[in-house]
């Protein structure tokens, strides 16, 4: 149902509705015909800078330049937050109220648009989006919200100052933004509403400057600025670049003689790492520089200031380790593990990631492994033959997800989290449903459960186990169990 309503006519009658009209008509008069120095050539600019969200997704280019892991969440939210506000105004919003654009008369021409809007009036989408972005920007990083807002006001003030809306079409595009803005926290919580992501505490050395820290650095992920990055906060830590094929090597060298164990890599690095630090009963730090680092960022460690931060005030958790065996076979793992559609789909990912990256390598994968229609993988589950298009185990308990890895909050909750897609037809199709069932305890396609351990009996020869994006293949029994507070690894502990 549409409500005409003409806003713009002050009218004769004396109730509430009119002298709230007439006073926003005063109010925009007032603001039309005063002289404001050095706005006329600034503000209609900045005005048309925020067409279509241009100014903003500028400003979240720029947030994301820098490489500061909370620029770019300030960046992200900022751009989720603008998106919501603007579908939802122009969806619903402007076609809830009609009310037409206020009369250009006291406006002087330089400072009136070029091309006038003509949408109708009610609310204003410039102010929902401006204040949109800097509240979501501001929700992820108060210091990054105080540069933005200023911004943001003046894109709304713009709006009256160039006659396309009255003030009320202001303030209540940006109460609609700012209000978009916390829906969006509420669906994808801001770090400071989360629960510390790493217990119970260790007790460990401190390293002041890195002294004692044997750090390993992938190649693949050894950048120069990255390099140049550890050199500045651990100039007494021993760094070592090694290719991947000498990965394991070096590690097991650095272990002999490291009072901390330390390395630099994907989920696998960290993984080769974990492996040898258990072995030699190191603690172990670990700097995230893959393309997923699922690991680094479910402890809370997003870059080498924080890692510094922790090393020097001796900040450290124990977590918990996945193990899995088949024969004669061993692994650990940090992440997850799984079989059947997943380990095809981290092969075809690898295979495509050197060419065109990771993310389109991700997206390329799973629709060739989804095509590809494989047959399930038959095994005895829990004492019975079962055809299972995925099984899935994560070391500890991930939040919003289906069969997708999402988040960890307890990384020593001593439990697995077990997602099983059962086998069938259209494949596509119940992958599809188990996501979206999200952690559903059962239903037709999918089901989830927490455990200590399990075992999976009768797998067939050759089909693939994949850990922490690993894939290695496998037969017989797979047993995959935990390895409580195996693991003991620095993390800041304090805001991050």
């Amino acid at each position: 149902m549409t409500v005409e309503v003409d806003l713009t006519a002050a009218g004769a009658g004396h109730t509430l509705l009119d002298r709230l009209m007439a006073l926003d008509t005063r109010l925009f008069e007032a603001v039309a015909t005063r002289h404001w120095p050095g706005a006329d050539p600034l503000l209609p600019k900045l005005s048309r800078s925020a067409n279509h969200g241009v100014l903003w997704f500028g400003a979240a280019a720029a947030l994301a330049a820098t490489r500061s892991p909370r620029a770019r969440r300030a960046a992200v939210r900022g751009i989720a937050s603008l998106a919501l506000a603007s579908a939802t105004i122009n969806t619903v919003g402007k076609r809830s109220v009609r009310r037409p654009r206020p009369r250009l008369d006291a406006v002087p021409v330089m400072r009136q648009l070029k091309r006038q809007p003509i949408t109708t009036s009610f609310p204003s989408g410039h102010s929902a989006s401006a204040a949109a972005f800097a509240t979501g920007v501001a929700l992820e990083s108060g210091p990054l919200g105080a540069v933005v807002a200023p911004v943001a006001a003046a894109v709304a003030l713009s709006r009256i100052y160039t006659g396309a809306h009255f003030p009320s079409d202001v303030l209540a595009g940006a109460a609609f933004g700012v209000g978009s803005a916390f829906v969006a926290r509420a669906l994808v919580p801001t770090r400071d509403q989360l629960p510390p992501p790493g217990r119970p505490r260790a007790d460990v050395p401190a390293l002041q400057d890195g002294e004692g820290l044997v750090l390993v650095v992938n190649t693949s992920a050894g950048t120069a600025d990255r390099m140049r990055a550890i050199g500045d906060a651990l100039p007494l830590a021993e760094v070592v670049e090694c290719e991947p094929e000498y990965l394991r090597a070096e590690l097991e060298k650095a272990a002999a003689r490291a009072e901390v164990l330390g390395v630099c890599g994907g989920d696998g690095t960290i993984n080769a790492a974990a492996t040898v630090a258990l072995r030699h009963g190191l603690p172990l730090a670990v700097l995230p520089g893959g393309t997923l680092n699922h690991f680094s960022k479910d402890l809370g460690v997003e870059d080498v200031r924080g890692l510094s931060r922790a090393l020097a005030e001796g900040d450290a958790v124990r977590v918990d380790v996945g193990r899995y065996s088949a024969g004669d076979q061993e692994g650990y793992f940090l992440n997850n593990c799984s079989l059947g559609v997943y380990p095809e789909l981290v092969r075809e990912r690898d295979h495509w990631s050197k060419r065109i990256g990771g993310w389109p390598a991700g997206v390329v994968a799973t629709l060739r492994v989804v095509r590809a229609g494989r047959h399930p993988l038959r095994t005895d589950f829990d004492g019975k033959e079962r055809p299972l298009w995925l099984l899935f185990a994560g070391n500890g308990t991930y939040h919003r997800m289906g069969p997708i890895p999402a988040r960890r909050y307890d990384l020593a909750d001593g439990l697995l989290d077990v997602r099983v897609v059962h086998g069938g037809r259209f494949p596509a199709v119940r992958l599809l449903a188990a996501a979206v069932a999200g952690p559903l305890t059962r239903s037709p396609v999918h089901a989830a459960l927490r455990v200590g351990g399990l075992r999976v009996q009768g797998v067939e020869p050759g089909t693939l186990l994949a850990f922490d994006g690993e894939v290695r293949p496998v037969e017989g029994d797979v047993t995959i169990q935990k390895l409580p507070e195996a693991l003991t690894v620095y993390r800041p502990s304090g805001p991050r």
